[in-house]
């Protein structure tokens, strides 16, 4: 029950300054990832200290490699690392399949919704005729890439994975 609490505080506040700043503050990940590492060990002992390691070590697997490619933040790498700590492996697996949903749908919406809607359009358009012919489009171009806060689809991700229970996660 504290880690769902811990979680549900940690996640509003990062929500509020990715969204405002875009950056998710050390200041809030690292002393709450002590806070939960430190009573997983003093509640569960040995067990619960290797379980929050594990979790931590999942949510910091799962995005690594985007951060490396240079497409996630290293707030984001954190905050996902965060949950994996207080919550567990099963339960970080369970949100990063929400969050990647919710990241997608959030991609979608930046795509479509920034600046020249109706060439965006057109263009793809133009790329299904290309793909119904037979030819391969390239789909890069500056409409493609926009960067958005992604710690909005992690913690989305892990209250989905909360009300829904993840699965037997957690």
């Amino acid at each position: 029950m504290w880690a769902d609490i811990l979680l549900l505080f940690v996640l509003a506040v990062c929500v509020v300054t990715d969204l405002r700043s875009r950056k998710i503050y050390n200041l809030v990940i690292f002393p709450s990832l002590i806070f939960a590492i430190g009573v997983h060990a003093l509640t569960e002992g040995w067990t619960g200290l290797g379980q929050a390691l594990l979790g931590f070590a999942a949510g910091l697997g799962i995005l690594l490699l985007p951060y490396l490619l240079g497409g996630m933040g290293a707030g984001d790498v954190k905050l996902l690392a965060l949950v994996g700590a207080l919550k567990g492996v099963g339960f970080v697996f369970a949100t990063s399949i929400y969050m990647a949903l919710l990241g997608a749908i959030m991609a979608v919406f930046v795509v479509l919704f920034k600046n020249g809607i109706r060439e965006r359009l057109r263009y793809i358009g133009f790329v299904l005729l290309c793909l119904r012919v037979g030819v391969k489009p390239s789909l890069r171009g500056h409409w493609t890439s926009g960067a958005y806060p992604y710690g909005v689809a992690i913690a989305g991700g892990s209250v989905a994975c909360l009300v829904l229970k993840g699965w037997g996660a957690g």
